[in-house]
C-alpha cells in the first residue's frame, strides 16, 4: 500500500489502513502501481550494502523485489492479501531466485509489533497515517532496525497537501524533522534529512512538480 506513482497514495482518509479498503482497491484493477520501484528507494539505498530489509506497506511488491534483484533478504508487510499475492507473482514474474529472497506477510500495521526480529534496512514509503497513528506505529519500524542498520521512510511534504492529496488533513503530511521529534533516535546518525523534488500527474492530470520527505537515519 505504499507506492506514489502518477498520483496514487493510501485513499480515503477514513480507511487508509483498513484491510477491507486495500482488499477492495487492489482487486479492482489489474494493477494499482506503475510496478516500478519509488524513485528515493533507488537513490537512497542503490550504494548500500544489501543485508536484510523490512519493506512495510509492500502493495504489489515493487520496492520488495526491486531490493531482492540487488541482493536484499526481504520480508515484504503489507494489511492486504490480495495486494500481497499480486506481490508474489510480481516476484515469480522476475525470476526464482527473487522470488526465494522474498518472505510476503499480511498484518495491520496499526496492531504490528516487531518482535525480537531486526532488518539491516526498513522502509516506509508513502505511509501516510493520522499524526496520532503515525507516533505509534513509526517508533516500532525504528525499533525493528538492526545495530548499524538504518530507517528509510519518504512521504509527502506538507508542501504539496493541495497538490497530492487535498482530502487528506494536513497532520497526514510529514517532514523530516516532524520524524526527528517523533521518534526516539537518541545516537542514532542522521544521513540524509531531505525534500528532493520529482514530476508527477496531479488530481486532474496536470503535470506537477511536488517534494518528497526523506529521512534516513542509521542506528549505533
Amino acid at each position: 500500500m505504499a507506492h506514489d506513482h502518477q498520483n496514487h497514495e493510501h485513499g480515503h482518509q477514513q480507511h487508509h489502513h483498513d484491510q477491507a479498503f486495500w482488499d477492495e482497491r487492489y482487486g479492482s484493477a489489474a494493477s494499482v502501481w506503475s510496478g516500478n520501484p519509488n524513485p528515493q528507494l533507488v537513490r537512497e539505498v542503490a550504494d548500500l550494502p544489501a543485508g536484510s530489509a523490512l519493506e512495510v506497506g509492500a502493495g504489489e511488491g515493487a520496492d520488495a523485489v526491486w531490493l531482492a534483484r540487488q541482493g536484499w533478504r526481504v520480508v515484504g508487510l503489507d494489511v492486504s492479501p490480495i495486494a500481497l499475492a499480486k506481490a508474489a507473482a510480481h516476484a515469480d514474474a522476475v525470476s526464482a531466485e527473487v522470488a526465494e529472497r522474498i518472505e510476503w506477510r499480511q498484518a495491520d500495521l496499526v496492531g504490528w509489533e516487531p518482535g525480537d526480529e531486526r532488518f539491516d534496512l526498513v522502509t516506509a514509503h508513502f505511509m501516510h497515517l493520522p499524526a496520532d497513528l503515525r507516533r505509534q506505529v513509526f517508533p516500532r519500524l525504528a525499533q525493528a532496525v538492526a545495530p548499524g542498520g538504518r530507517l528509510l521512510v519518504v512521504g509527502h511534504h506538507p508542501e504539496d497537501h493541495e497538490t497530492v492529496r487535498r482530502e487528506f488533513d494536513e497532520h497526514f503530511f510529514y517532514t523530516g524533522d516532524d520524524l526527528l521529534s517523533e521518534l526516539d533516535l537518541d545516537g542514532w546518525t542522521v544521513e540524509t534529512n531531505d525534500a528532493p523534488t520529482r514530476e508527477m500527474l496531479d488530481a486532474e492530470g496536470r503535470p506537477a512538480t511536488i517534494r518528497d520527505t526523506v529521512l534516513r537515519v542509521r542506528r549505533p
